[in-house]
């Protein structure tokens, strides 16, 4: 008797790619800002980042979050930023720089194991842009990316899981979801 067939669905940020909490020191370089200046750390250092806690706490979006960081370092360099130019400018040149190896193996053992992959993200496109999607290599191994910036369907939601669920084309009890953030996982 054959096994059920068995999905995974991912988050973007901080599960496939490293954040940009994790690349401030290499942002800092990039944008001729000297070393600590960058100092909101997010869900590494919650209790020193106030814009953060409001974000869990639900006083302001995860896009408003990013957008104000966005503003806030464009500022320092003396340039107006939405979030698309904070990640195109402190990406450097390569975008598959910054895919966790350890994601991009995981993907591949569960593609080899014959489980459906796939994407479930609140910001893909609307943060990285068009044109930087197509150059990431782990997403052309996806059977599936479910991104609110077309669905407008944010996670928590419950109706984002269910986008999410049919385009793997399995029920959700034979899918398993990764994401970086608790409240996405409760």
């Amino acid at each position: 008797m054959s096994q059920p067939e068995r999905g995974l669905l991912l988050d973007f940020g901080g599960v496939i790619s490293v954040t940009l909490f994790e690349r401030h020191r290499t942002s800092e370089r990039l944008l001729g800002l000297p070393e600590g200046t960058l100092l909101w750390r997010g869900p590494f250092d919650p209790d020193g980042d106030d814009l953060w806690r409001d974000m869990l706490e639900g006083r302001i979006s995860e896009r408003d979050y990013w957008a104000f960081r966005a503003q806030e370092t464009g500022r320092r360099i003396g340039e107006d930023w939405d979030m698309l130019a904070m990640i195109r400018r402190t990406m450097g040149d390569d975008p598959n720089a910054h895919i966790r190896p350890q994601a991009r193996d995981f993907v591949f053992l569960a593609k080899a194991a014959g489980r459906r992959v796939g994407i479930l993200s609140n910001e893909l496109e609307l943060f990285y842009g068009a044109d930087t999607m197509a150059r990431l290599d782990i997403l052309k191994l996806m059977d599936c990316v479910v991104d609110a910036t077309h669905t407008k369907i944010l996670k928590p939601d419950p109706r984002a899981y269910a986008l999410g669920c049919a385009a793997l084309g399995l029920p959700p009890e034979r899918i398993v979801f990764v994401d970086d953030q608790q409240r996405n996982v409760d």
